[in-house]
């Protein structure tokens, strides 16, 4: 399995949390209840790192999405912004332009039309406030 598809497995697990609250390792366990599902080590740790540093990864979408609430924010935007912005911030090793990348990408999948031109100047925020 590549990155891009263990990064897809991280933003669904990320995007079920949205959804039901669950942490990270239920929603693994519950998915491996109901169906043979390979899960890569990769998705699983972004996806755990994320729900673990949700708190300061919301509060950066928060000071970036300017005119928008969070509460107005597509549930795959929101999962989206979650796993690239942990990754810009706490996954060094991950070129940055590439998590901005891969979550355009998958907003174009998942998304509607506006998702992906919103995600990539959200993210473009975000990298400046990084240095990037």
């Amino acid at each position: 399995m590549n990155r891009r598809d263990q990064r897809e497995q991280a933003f669904i697990l990320i995007f079920e949390r949205t959804i039901n609250q669950n942490t990270i390792a239920e929603i693994i366990q519950n998915a491996g209840e109901c169906r043979e599902w390979m899960l890569s080590d990769f998705a699983e740790k972004i996806a755990t790192g994320a729900q673990e540093k949700e708190a300061i990864i919301d509060e950066k979408i928060e000071q970036n999405i300017h005119t928008w609430k969070m509460n107005r924010l597509s549930r795959v935007s929101f999962a989206l912004l979650r796993l690239a912005i942990y990754e810009m911030m706490f996954e060094t090793e991950i070129p940055i332009s590439v998590s901005i990348n891969e979550a355009v990408n998958l907003a174009k999948k998942y998304g509607n039309s506006e998702d992906a031109p919103f995600i990539n100047g959200v993210l473009g925020s975000v990298a400046k406030e990084l240095n990037f």
